[in-house]
């Protein structure tokens, strides 16, 4: 017994630690439909220490909840940029951009 209640201590105690870690961020991403919110959302999720990332295709904002210990903003931003949206301080490679659907070519940033 007196293990079991060591161990629930124990996790407890490693969960409010990696709550602390918790930063959420709103960015500016470019795009325009469903499938640009699908592509962003899953590069985004691939980065180690993501909670929850939502991009909002009528306000191009995504919220981004993420462990700064484990990634930061310059690396979402990176990812985000990799599949072929701006970001406001990463602009995506042209060669990716090009081969984005057609609906999903957007205005890109200067």
């Amino acid at each position: 017994m007196k293990k079991v209640v060591l161990m629930a201590i124990f996790s407890l105690v490693m969960l409010a630690a990696n709550a602390q870690n918790i930063k959420t961020v709103k960015l500016y991403l470019a795009g325009n439909c469903g499938m640009c919110k699908a592509r962003i959302e899953k590069a985004v999720k691939t980065l180690e220490g993501i909670q929850t990332a939502e991009w909002n295709k009528e306000t191009k904002v995504l919220t981004v909840a993420f462990n700064e210990t484990k990634t930061d903003v310059t690396k979402i931003q990176t990812v985000v940029a990799g599949v072929g949206h701006d970001t406001k301080a990463i602009k995506a490679n042209d060669a990716v951009y090009d081969k984005l659907h057609g609906c999903c070519k957007y205005e890109r940033m200067k």
